[in-house]
């Protein structure tokens, strides 16, 4: 429909701002009208007496079960995260690096992961599912170096390109490996 089509509105560049400003009034109220309302939970910081509750798992087992912590470190997709009670939920991809815990009596325990993912659940619950973790105490710089190598050795040599892939993801998480050990 045309501005000549309808009675009282002028066209052209002679079209009334107020009738351009009713009409714009009139589309606003009538999308606000058929909006559902959202209402957001104000924010609230941790203290250090707020307590999150830790469960770290991989396929076959619970590593971290429910456990009360102060705080976890973890290393997401879009960069590491620290996560402390009150946090927002959410849900973040992890890459290959270190996850870290900080017991409530000021401990830290580290463990290496090869990826998986964090969930932070309503009620100062994270829930970190990974395919593999192992305390990071538990690695030897001398045996993930030879590893390295012999994954970069096979990814650049001339086997089948199933092999190389394989290495190449291998080198990836070795080398992740390597920087934490460093850290």
């Amino acid at each position: 429909m045309s501005c000549r089509e309808v009675e009282g509105v002028e066209c052209g560049p002679n079209l009334k701002s107020t009738t351009m400003a009713a009409a714009l009034r009139l589309l606003a109220s009538s999308t606000r009208a058929a909006r559902p309302m959202i209402t957001f939970n104000s924010r609230a910081y941790a203290t250090a007496t707020d307590k999150l509750k830790l469960s770290l798992v991989v396929p076959h087992q619970a590593l971290i079960s429910g456990t009360e912590v102060a705080q976890v470190n973890i290393p997401a997709a879009t960069g590491d995260m620290g996560i402390l009670s009150k946090h927002e939920p959410i849900i973040e991809e992890l890459r290959p690096g270190v996850v870290e815990v900080k017991t409530l009596d000021g401990q830290s325990k580290k463990w290496f992961i090869s990826g998986g993912f964090a969930t932070m659940h309503p009620h100062n619950e994270l829930t970190v599912n990974v395919v593999e973790a192992a305390p990071l105490e538990d690695f030897s710089v001398e045996a993930v170096k030879a590893n390295l190598a012999e994954a970069n050795r096979v990814a650049n040599g001339s086997g089948p390109e199933k092999d190389k892939v394989e290495a190449r993801i291998e080198a990836g998480v070795l080398e992740a490996l390597q920087f934490a050990l460093k850290a």
